[in-house]
């Protein structure tokens, strides 16, 4: 059956197409250049009009394409319309039957799959798409008309829903599948530590995404998050203990989170390990050769004593070498410096040391050659780089040297052997599971070498823990952004966030947590406080009045209250300590510097130092050009690394912070914290 357009509708439409032609399954529109065949398969929808004198039918494809035919005679084309329609309708009937059992087949798959006792991870998800967009690929229909057909309608639904809302449909399966879990595994989560786990940490437990970061805040319990994670791990047969890979950032905190393990677990199979000790068992197994670690990494004073021997050698036997140190230091690090042999000056060497160690750390975890790392550093320093890599060039090479002579590795060439390992096949990794502690103290290098782990084995898990306030390690090469851009280095996964610590009260942590915050940079979240405060929780005080502070702490401290004095750098620490022993009995009376009290918590803290200047509190210090080639670009916001170390060290108390600043010179962080509310003290 045909319909064609009338000679004067043809002549006055000018329209390409003026025949339309009924096939079996399809329609076939002609004209004398042109020829459109539209099986029914593509046909959504099928309209007949009437103009002013003719007929037109119109014709509905897919991505809103619409074929025309004008100028019929008006009762043909009904007639032509209603042959045309039956004939559709008909064949959809049939098709839609066909359809409905596909759609009936994929929603008993996705049924099962959701059905299934297990955490729905991304990657689960992205499998179940691609199978409903091959099950409507497989249609007879199209897809838009589904929903006119009551055999299809709930089934096609049902696929939909999971097709454009997938992500929301995962999360809240999974939110009802974790709390469900919560609750049935009651038990364990009441018992795996000291004190139950509480919502956020059970739930960030249970999470079964194969990139999870736990985000947690000062004393909102990192640890337990992990000796829980791996005991869920066994509980739920996911790994056997071998196959779980604990890694902590030193050996004091991995023997304490093993001890933890063997407590809570009863497993020795599950070893907490560091980098370090990872790095030399993958060498071990690797090359059939035990490296070991060199003296020098593990003794400070040896370490100090090669370094400044090689300093002054060169500056005593090489004039241009004294002169580039002696512009180094004068000009960028603003130092003092004697006239004739400097090198020579105790106090300078024994003040220089530590950066030299950390200079050269740096040039060691880079590993390439010098020129390379000279080409790699920014623009703008790069020439004074070049100098300043030259004058460090003679340590590097004594370094090597003294490696070569003990046939022992650093640190970074334990790390750099390890990934070329990995990277060319020769260790397989066992590990199902691999768990992170402190992950926002994570370096580039270490970074590297926990990608290549997952490289070797696609489904290897990362679970990590850590908070971006208490990212203080820049100086020694740690990078914020693999915690801030976590799911852009190790993929897609889930964020958790504990929202509840058990060390300070509500006071002292709406003070730090709002301090830290006001750096954009850092990641939004919650961290709710068990006890209550008072306005006195954290308060001023000028530092003239720390001896009344320590005797007016030392009437009503008992003996088993810590009281911890904290300052940015070792030689704050106050003198009136040397006394302290006998002037204060009974006081549990310690001094660190922020950086090494981080773990730590006392009752009572005393920070120091708040003033103005160069190495005051936030220093005001730049970096030296070392520093700004070899490490991460800093943060925009001012004071960004010192506003966190200031977070660290009030969040060590459990009861009372007191900030002892400089009242000729305060620093800028006072009128800061005076803003917040914290009241300013005249005397304790």
């Amino acid at each position: 059956m045909e319909l064609k357009a009338t000679s004067l509708g043809k002549h006055l439409a000018q329209h390409p197409y003026n025949r339309v032609r009924l096939l079996t399954a399809g329609v076939e529109v002609s004209g004398e250049k042109h020829e459109y065949l539209i099986p029914f398969n593509q046909l959504l929808a099928i309209k007949c009009k009437r103009g002013m004198v003719w007929g037109e039918l119109e014709f509905a494809l897919p991505e809103e394409k619409v074929v025309r035919l004008h100028g019929t005679e008006w009762q043909e084309t009904q007639r032509f319309y209603h042959y045309l329609n039956q004939a559709w309708q008909q064949w959809s009937e049939e098709m839609s039957q066909i359809s409905a059992g596909v759609l009936a087949q994929q929603v008993v798959r996705l049924k099962e799959s959701e059905g299934q006792d297990r955490w729905l991870k991304r990657r689960d998800i992205a499998e179940w798409r691609s199978e409903i967009l091959e099950a409507f690929s497989a249609l007879p229909l199209p897809v838009e008309r589904l929903d006119d057909f009551a055999n299809c309608r709930e089934a096609y639904r049902y696929c939909l829903s999971w097709l454009e809302s997938s992500d929301a449909q995962r999360q809240k399966r999974n939110r009802a599948w974790s709390e469900k879990m919560v609750a049935h595994y009651a038990d364990f989560f009441n018992t795996i530590e000291t004190s139950p786990l509480n919502r956020s940490q059970a739930t960030a437990v249970v999470n079964g995404e194969e990139a999870v970061l736990v985000l947690a805040g000062a004393g909102s319990g990192k640890t337990s998050v992990l000796v829980a994670r791996a005991g869920w791990l066994l509980l739920r047969n996911q790994a056997a203990p071998e196959q779980i890979l604990l890694l902590a950032f030193g050996r004091q905190a991995a023997e304490e989170m093993n001890e933890r393990i063997e407590q809570r677990l009863n497993s020795e199979g599950i070893q907490a390990r560091t980098f370090h000790s990872l790095a030399l068992h993958i060498i071990q197994q690797g090359s059939n050769r035990a490296p070991s670690v060199s003296k020098l990494e593990t003794d400070t004073s040896l370490r100090h004593k090669l370094l400044i021997e090689t300093w002054r050698q060169q500056c005593s036997e090489k004039k241009a070498q004294a002169n580039g140190w002696r512009q180094w230091l004068k000009e960028e690090l603003e130092w003092e410096l004697g006239e004739g042999d400097f090198w020579q000056d105790e106090r300078l060497a024994k003040r220089l040391a530590s950066r030299l160690e950390r200079w050269l750390g740096l040039m060691r975890m880079h590993g390439g050659a010098q020129a390379a790392m000279i080409e790699s550093a920014p623009e703008e320093v790069r020439e004074l780089f070049s100098k300043r890599v030259k004058l460090m060039a003679p340590l590097l090479k004594a370094w090597k040297n003294a490696l070569k002579e003990e046939g022992a590795v650093d640190f970074s060439g334990l790390i750099h052997q390890a990934v070329n390992i990995l990277d060319k096949g020769r260790f397989i990794s066992p590990w199902k599971h691999i768990l992170v502690d402190e992950f926002q103290d994570i370096s580039p290098q270490r970074a590297l070498l926990l990608s290549a782990l997952r490289r070797q084995n696609k489904q290897t898990s990362l679970f990590a823990v850590g908070d971006d306030w208490q990212a203080i390690y820049r100086f020694s090469g740690a990078d914020m952004t693999l915690t801030t851009a976590f799911h852009h280095y190790f993929g897609e996964g889930d964020r958790c966030v504990l929202d509840t610590t058990y060390r300070f009260n509500d006071r002292i942590g709406e003070i730090a947590n709002t301090f830290v915050q006001s750096n954009p940079c850092q990641l939004k979240k919650p961290l709710n406080s068990l006890s209550k405060g008072n306005k006195k929780s954290i308060s001023l005080l000028p530092e003239a009045q720390l001896e009344a502070l320590l005797n007016k702490i030392s009437g009503y401290a008992t003996a088993d209250e810590r009281v911890l004095l904290l300052a940015r750098y070792h030689y704050l620490r106050p003198a009136l300590l040397e006394k302290a022993k006998t002037r204060w009995p009974k006081l549990k009376l310690d001094f660190s510097t922020i950086h090494a009290s981080k773990g730590q918590q006392a009752d009572y803290v005393v920070l120091l130092g708040l003033q103005a200047g160069k190495e005051g509190f936030p220093a005001a210090a730049r970096e030296s050009v070392m520093e700004q080639a070899l490490l991460p670009q800093p943060e925009a916001f001012p004071d960004a690394e010192e506003r966190r170390l200031a977070y660290v060290a009030m969040t060590r108390a459990k009861q009372q912070v007191w900030l002892l600043f400089d009242k000729e010179d305060p620093s800028g962080f006072v009128e800061e914290i005076k803003q917040l509310g914290v009241p300013v003290l005249r005397k304790p």
